[in-house]
């Protein structure tokens, strides 16, 4: 049991990066000067998988949120080719972790269980094989991509009516009233137990979720096809499903094509439905 508390312990120390990222819901990140495209060939090297040391990952957390996020658009194209269009820079952090256990969630269903399944991984992965800097990350997109909305997304372009009333509300952003770090491993309905499954949760034991423009776009078409919303451009409700992305997230190009620069670094490939 001794074990497991100093495990929890370290866990605790990622509430600091979990409590400071709701401000990047906010934050307007401007044009920076054009950067590098990503190139997994250019990611740091200078450790191998297994010599991340104590903290890493609350590290990468505090490194993932001082990269910026631009959320002030006004247009997003069909297509993005320029860094400046989406989260590069964390993206590369993200890419640069080296550890000897990491794994990618292809999630696209958002009706599977796929937050027990990374919370299952996560459990297992630090608890049980005492990997303790282990690096859960959801490539998120389809249907799925819906959770990575804020709820006044939801609430503004109707979601709960184009997902033909299956979800009333974003309850996946949702924590478990109660529930804290503190809570003991073997407590069901914890923190760490299966009636905690959300994105908040996991964000804030590290967990990091990728959101996808092409599945954004994608949303946007569907919602330009309704007749409330048939009167905005495409491109400009695009723009704004992503400056309404919820804290944390980081924006691709597309899902599928990152998932290969994921793989190329290291991580593991899983299907989350």
């Amino acid at each position: 049991m001794s074990n497991s508390r100093s495990l929890i312990n370290r866990r605790k120390t990622l509430l600091t990066f979990g409590h400071v990222t709701a401000a990047l819901a906010t934050i307007g990140i401007g044009r920076s000067a054009l950067a590098k495209p990503l190139a997994a060939n250019d990611l740091a090297a200078s450790k191998s998988p297994g010599e991340q040391s104590k903290g890493a990952l609350r590290e990468l957390g505090n490194r993932l949120l001082a990269a910026p996020r631009r959320r002030d658009f006004k247009s997003a194209p069909f297509i993005v080719t320029n860094p400046n269009d989406w989260d590069h820079e964390a993206a590369l952090e993200v890419l640069s972790y080296k550890y000897k256990s990491i794994q990618a969630w292809d999630n696209a269903n958002l009706a599977s269980p796929w937050l027990g399944l990374m919370r299952e991984a996560m459990n297992g992965q630090m608890f049980a094989h005492g990997n303790a800097e282990f690096l859960a990350v959801s490539a998120t997109h389809g249907a799925a991509h819906f959770a990575l909305f804020s709820q006044a997304i939801w609430d503004k372009y109707k979601i709960p009516e184009l997902l033909d009333r299956k979800f009333p509300s974003n309850s996946f952003i949702v924590e478990r009233e109660g529930a804290s770090p503190s809570d003991d491993l073997q407590n069901i309905s914890g923190f760490y137990g299966p009636l905690n499954s959300n994105i908040r949760s996991l964000q804030r034991r590290g967990a990091v979720f990728l959101a996808c423009h092409d599945s954004i776009h994608a949303i946007a078409r569907k919602l330009a096809g309704e007749a409330s919303f048939s009167a905005t451009p495409v491109n400009e409700i695009a723009a704004d499903l992503t400056n309404n992305l919820i804290p944390g997230a980081i924006l691709v190009p597309s899902v599928v094509a990152f998932l290969v620069e994921l793989q190329r670094a290291g991580f593991t490939y899983v299907n989350g439905g």
